[in-house]
Formats: structure tokens, C-alpha cells, sequence
């Protein structure tokens, strides 16, 4: 990831991204350089318009509602719950009138 922000950080600086540059940046923040991976990204972003690719990635997600039948799930458990409770209480009420007979 690091050698991403590397890229990123020369793009923001309007400084070409180049292998020279890149591990100069990396040097420069303390890690081991690996020159494959330099020479990897170098290629891979040849011809990549950065600006679009970041405008591209911070394009907002929708997010989708719940489906009707998870709703009508929820609802149909809490239903259940309410019954069990009163049923819970119903049968409280009639031990204790047994107890009072």
C-alpha cells in the first residue's frame, strides 16, 4: 500500500511518477524498497489518468434497504414475542388464583 501512496503523494505534487522518484519517497519514509514492485506500478499506472481514477473511487455508494420480507420477518418476531409474554403472564396469574383457590 505504501508504494500506492508513494505514487499518490508524487501525483499530488505534480512530480512525475517515475521509478527514480518513487523510491526516493519510499527511502525518504523508511522502508525497504523492493524495485519489482517499483518497476510493477510504474507500468500499471502508465496511461491511468490519476485525477479521473480518484474522482471515479470517491463516487458515493448507495446503500440498499432492507427487502419487505425482512421487515415483515422483524415484525412477525415481534409478535411472537408478545404472545410468549402474555402467555408467560397468563399462565402467572392463573398459579397464583390456584394458590388462593
Amino acid at each position: 500500500m505504501e508504494y500506492i501512496y508513494a505514487a499518490l503523494l508524487l501525483h499530488s505534487a505534480g512530480k512525475e511518477i517515475n521509478e527514480e522518484n518513487l523510491k526516493a519517497v519510499l527511502q525518504a519514509a523508511g522502508i525497504e524498497v523492493d524495485e519489482a514492485r517499483i518497476k510493477a506500478l510504474v507500468a500499471g499506472l502508465e496511461g491511468v489518468n490519476i485525477d479521473e481514477a480518484i474522482a471515479n473511487a470517491a463516487m458515493p455508494v448507495a446503500v440498499a434497504a432492507p427487502a419487505p420480507a425482512v421487515e415483515e420477518k422483524k415484525e412477525e418476531a415481534k409478535e411472537e414475542k408478545k404472545e410468549e409474554k402474555k402467555e408467560e403472564e397468563t399462565a402467572a396469574v392463573a398459579g397464583l388464583a390456584a394458590l388462593f383457590g
